[in-house]
């Protein structure tokens, strides 16, 4: 059976603060819309499942985030996630500079956890956290600046 990842889903607790954060970082909003109704219950397994939704593209044309902010029930608040808890972890972003995206990330108020990693002098990575507790984690390739 061929099998295709389609989107990763994220509940935020502001759509428009968790839209303006990831389109600053280039990925485009392909759609916006708000869902409920029978066939939302059932999919979702809520009843009265009613959200509002953005989905986002990757510059690559490869990767989707489906944000979505619910209406009802009301979210349940969580602490944020950490590294090494069992479940989603974290949405991770290939960047031509990690400068530049910490620096896109910190007009959102948004933060490293600890700072920026050199891995064998391969990858620079950073997680950060993003809107309404999200780990993001940017990855720089460094063989890519050698000749």
């Amino acid at each position: 059976m061929p099998i295709k990842l389609e989107n990763v889903g994220i509940a935020v607790r502001d759509i428009d603060e968790a839209v303006s954060f990831f389109t600053d970082l280039g990925l485009t909003v392909v759609g916006r819309d708000t869902v409920s109704g029978e066939w939302a219950d059932t999919a979702v397994g809520l009843d009265g499942n009613h959200a509002k939704i953005a989905m986002l593209q990757t510059p690559d044309g490869h990767g989707v985030l489906e944000l979505f902010e619910y209406i009802h029930p009301d979210a349940i608040e969580m602490s944020p996630t950490l590294p090494n808890q069992i479940g989603m972890h974290r949405v991770a972003f290939s960047v031509d500079d990690i400068d530049v995206a910490l620096k896109i990330a910190a007009r959102h108020g948004c933060e490293p956890l600890r700072g920026v990693a050199n891995y064998q002098d391969v990858y620079k990575l950073s997680y950060v956290r993003g809107p309404s507790g999200i780990i993001v984690m940017f990855a720089e390739d460094l063989t890519k600046h050698r000749g």
